[in-house]
């Protein structure tokens, strides 16, 4: 048999030239797809790496991405398009063309899920660093909920009836939701910690009577470290359904204090005395002084108040400028001859 006999010449309903040409496209699909993963996606890598956007980096890491079986998938499938197949032989073909581009494709919506978490996490929209373990526990939960997107487009394409296990599903689901309300209340309340941001990781809050840095937000619970130095475990919604005093976002803090001196004290040393103290404070680096007052008479003292502000949330940066403060009021009113006063009771008796 000749050239041209072949080429006439059929198997399955497909003549020689058939099958050549499904040969050509087969070859020259994969020598494309080699040529275009080498050469152009190469330079088209070294164009993204100049511009200033990371959009175009991610679709480079997509296409990147692609796994050279997937290449072979697509080529064999052009290729068996030209030709004539069973049923069965062209529903199986479809079948695992049809898988493996869901599969890519959720791979690839997952790099986009990827970045979205990363970018989330370094820039706010404020400028902070968001937590790490939130972003990435809701992450995991948008590849879950791909993942079985995809199984369903699947099974549908194949043609499974996916509407009565999405009904069963949706059934099911109705009865875990009432079953795990509490743990799916904690879910949902991470999210809302994670977007409205009352507090991060690092943040020094206050909770009820509990006290101390918050170490990790986690999906269903949040972990603080108290003052004690143990670990105390909060769940989300709890932490969402009360009030939270945040000292992280307190970029200055209000320090009243009071302190009382004999009645004996001669009225020009108390004139003296806002004097002092505004001299005391000022020499503080973080503290800025409001106000100084010979407040009133006490039942044994004349009592003053004092007023300032701290720049600074750190509660030992408050408590070093206060010592500081009062170790200099006790050295000048040493230096002036005024006494502090304390609980006294002077009893007369009249003869």
């Amino acid at each position: 048999m000749n050239f041209q006999g072949l080429l006439q010449f059929e198997i399955m309903g497909n003549a020689g030239k058939d099958y050549l040409l499904a040969l050509a496209l087969l070859i020259g699909g994969l020598i494309f797809l080699k040529i275009f993963r080498e050469i152009i996606l190469g330079r088209l890598k070294k164009a993204a790496e100049k511009t200033k956007t990371d959009l175009d980096d991610v679709l480079i890491k997509i296409i990147h991405d692609i796994t050279p079986p997937f290449y072979l998938i697509v080529s064999i499938y052009a290729a068996l398009k030209f030709l004539k197949m069973p049923s069965l032989a062209e529903k199986i073909v479809d079948g695992i063309f049809i898988l493996a581009v869901v599969f890519q494709a959720v791979r690839a919506l997952q790099i986009f899920i990827d970045f979205w978490a990363q970018k989330f996490v370094s820039r706010g929209r404020d400028g902070e660093t968001r937590d790490k373990s939130a972003v990435k526990n809701i992450s995991a939960l948008l590849k879950i909920v791909l993942w079985v997107l995809a199984g369903l487009i699947v099974l549908s394409n194949w043609g499974f009836n996916v509407t009565s296990l999405i009904a069963g599903l949706g059934i099911g689901g109705i009865a875990i939701a009432f079953a795990l309300q509490n743990v799916l209340g904690d879910i949902f309340s991470s999210f809302s910690i994670l977007f409205d941001k009352p507090f991060q990781v690092g943040d020094f809050i206050i909770i009820g009577g509990d006290m101390g840095a918050v170490e990790k937000i986690g999906i269903k619970s949040t972990r603080i470290r108290t003052l004690q130095g143990q670990e105390l475990i909060v769940s989300n919604r709890e932490l969402t359904d009360t009030r939270i005093n945040n000292y992280k976002k307190m970029e200055k803090r209000r320090i009243v204090f009071s302190f009382g001196v004999l009645y004996e004290t001669q009225t020009e040393k108390l004139k003296k005395i806002p004097e002092m103290v505004e001299e005391i404070i000022t020499k503080e680096k973080l503290a800025q002084l409001d106000r100084v007052h010979f407040k009133e008479f006490g039942d044994f003292s004349l009592n003053f108040e004092v007023v300032y502000y701290i720049a600074s949330p750190d509660y030992s940066d408050y408590m070093n400028t206060q010592q500081s403060i009062n170790l200099g009021i006790k050295e000048a009113f040493e230096k002036e001859g005024i006494e502090f006063a304390y609980p006294t009771q002077t009893l007369f008796i009249k003869k």
